[in-house]
């Protein structure tokens, strides 16, 4: 193989069958249980990269299902997504992520810098609940659950939520070990298509792991609770800080 068809054809590893396709990534009938609590602000603050900003001791644990996605198939994923603001702009870190595929953990760590690990995570109705739990290998981590359905929420406030900014903390290592990325990423979700939301009563429980630790921040209040179901679009991102520079 010539150097300009290596330089042509690399867009992901491996070269010769990437383990993910070119986007756009298009999610059909994306459902997502999102709860939101109240933790603990020091935590927060010791996990948080500047040049982010706190602006309440807020968390939201998101259990998401993803029957049909783009290149990345049917999965599962589940995760914390702290509020914050950059630059006068309010939106949402992500913390940590699990999910069950290995194209969506891939592509998400290389592209955009997901924090992806693999586990097992699930969301289903279970006769009037909605159920969302994480495990690591047989170990359970987090169980949230919601009365399904029980009102309908503000349409045009969720959906101003999913277009806010998204940040996330890209890091690349060297072959010798040190980062040679490190970079505070945005990305937005686009063409959103809202197909409902509903809010009810909701309870989140967290385990401590020592390789999936969402119970360090500490589930104090849960403040709300939202089930929502989308079409959307997840768009590339770009680079609004370079830790390295």
């Amino acid at each position: 193989m010539k150097e300009d068809d290596v330089r042509k054809n690399a867009f992901a590893m491996p070269l010769t069958s990437p383990a993910y396709p070119v986007g756009p990534y298009r999610f059909v009938n994306r459902e997502y249980l999102i709860i939101t609590y109240r933790t603990d602000p020091a935590k927060l603050r010791e996990i948080v990269p500047e040049p982010l900003q706190i602006d309440e001791p807020l968390v939201k644990y998101e259990f998401i299902r993803m029957p049909d996605s783009t290149g990345f198939g049917d999965y599962t994923e589940t995760g914390q997504v702290i509020p914050v603001s950059f630059e006068g702009r309010k939106g949402g870190y992500t913390h940590c992520m699990f999910l069950n595929d290995h194209p969506p953990i891939a592509g998400g760590r290389e592209l955009w810098g997901f924090p992806k690990k693999l586990a097992k995570p699930t969301l289903h109705v279970e006769i009037d609940t909605l159920v969302g739990q994480l495990h690591y290998g047989p170990v359970r981590v987090a169980v949230g659950t919601m009365g399904y359905k029980h009102k309908q929420a503000d349409l045009a406030a969720v959906k101003a939520s999913m277009e806010a900014p998204n940040f996330l903390l890209k890091i690349i290592p060297h072959v010798d070990g040190t980062p040679r990325i490190c970079e505070l990423v945005e990305y937005s979700l686009i063409d959103i298509d809202l197909k409902g939301a509903w809010s009810g009563p909701a309870a989140l429980e967290l385990f401590h792991h020592a390789l999936a630790p969402v119970a360090e921040l500490p589930v104090l209040e849960v403040v709300s609770a939202v089930h929502i179901l989308a079409d959307l679009t997840l768009d590339l991102g770009k680079v609004v800080h370079d830790y390295l520079a």
